[in-house]
Formats: C-alpha cells, sequence, structure tokens
C-alpha cells in the first residue's frame, strides 16, 4: 500500500458520502445519483446487515469507487475486502487492523483524534488520516493545532461536517476531503434530491 493510492481516492472530490445503507435495493439508485452529481468516491459504513452487499452492488455503478466504512478490525476487514471494497475507513486506529490493513495493499485511512494516534500511524507509515469525531473532537482549532507537528500528514474530517462548515475545513491546506453524510436525506431514497446536494458538496472544490 502507498499513500498516493488513499491520496489519489482522497483528491477525487471534496466530499466522501457516508453512507448507512439499510435497504439493499436502495444501493444501486443511490450510487447512481451521487455519482451524477458528481461524487464518485463513495463509503458504506458497516453499521447495518445491508452494508456488504450494498457495497458489491455500488460497485456495479460506472464510475462508482466504492469502499467499507466503520471497519474496527481484521474480521470485518477481511468482510470488506470480500466485498469487494476498493478502499477502507475506520473509526480508529489499532496495531491488529493497521498491520493487517497494510498487509492487504488496500487504500486505507485510519481514524485519529489525538497526536498519539497520529505517531501510531507514521510508526507504521501512515501519512493520510481520517479526523473522527471532527467537531466532538475540537473541531478546526483542533485539527489546525494536531496537523502543525506533522507537515508530512493529510485529513479528511469526518464526524458533523455540514454544506454550511465543509468550506471552512477545506481552506486547510493539510485537508484534502471531508466527510459527510448530509447529502441522503433521512427517509425514503430521493434521488433527485441525492443527486442535487452531491453537486452543491461538489461544488465545494
Amino acid at each position: 500500500m502507498t499513500a498516493p493510492a488513499i491520496e489519489t481516492i482522497m483528491l477525487t472530490a471534496p466530499v466522501i458520502p457516508v453512507i448507512v445503507i439499510n435497504d439493499v435495493a436502495d444501493a444501486v439508485p443511490m450510487a447512481e445519483a451521487l455519482v451524477a452529481g458528481g461524487l464518485k468516491v463513495l463509503e458504506v459504513t458497516l453499521r447495518t446487515p445491508a452494508a456488504l452487499e450494498a457495497i458489491a452492488a455500488m460497485k456495479q455503478v460506472e464510475g462508482a469507487i466504492v469502499g467499507a466504512g466503520t471497519v474496527i478490525d481484521p474480521k470485518t476487514l477481511d468482510a470488506a475486502l470480500n466485498a469487494g471494497s476498493e478502499f477502507i475507513v475506520s473509526p480508529g486506529l489499532t496495531e491488529n487492523l493497521g498491520k493487517a490493513a497494510i498487509e492487504s495493499g488496500i487504500p486505507f485511512l485510519p481514524g485519529i483524534a489525538n497526536a498519539g494516534d497520529i505517531m501510531r500511524g507514521l510508526d507504521m507509515g501512515l501519512t493520510h488520516f481520517k479526523f473522527f469525531p471532527a467537531m466532538a473532537a475540537g473541531g478546526i482549532p483542533a485539527l489546525k493545532s494536531l496537523a502543525a507537528p506533522f507537515g508530512q500528514c493529510r485529513f479528511c474530517p469526518t464526524g458533523g461536517v455540514t454544506l454550511e462548515t465543509a468550506g471552512n475545513w477545506l481552506a486547510i491546506d493539510p485537508v484534502l476531503c471531508v466527510g459527510g453524510s448530509w447529502m441522503i436525506p433521512a427517509g425514503p431514497i430521493d434521488t433527485a434530491a441525492i443527486q442535487r446536494n452531491a453537486a452543491a458538496a461538489r461544488a465545494l472544490a
């Protein structure tokens, strides 16, 4: 695994949609709407029984780059890989998960919330991180303070980021993209709304 692999994914669009999917039938139309709106990188969180099947289904959508989020240990990593995930996102970083992800060769974006997390990642050769939970962990001032001693690192803040605040995060030099769930309204799937929201997020670039 090389840093450029995850960096290329992070630079594909300014926002990575963080997707919680309950019905596999929604997977393809949701992915089509997001990609049509300009967001090709899709993070499907492994929080529901439908997630793994949804990843496999979304991969059939032309242009979509589909990965798994909420990967917390080697077991969920293996499940995500078997489903065809093209990248992996975790809420944190442990030695077991880090080693397994690196050995697999898949682009890997581990979560960090403090300097110790970043140093653990650097020890493994990782330089690209998800800052999570971004707002609860101190927001923009916290990330600026964290990024200062680690100039080689790049970040994707996720957790509490909105369309209104995303631009402020993206204005920080080491931030390559943000993660968020606001593109997908609650309730029955509304592909027109998802595409509009995705287009607004894409325009943040």
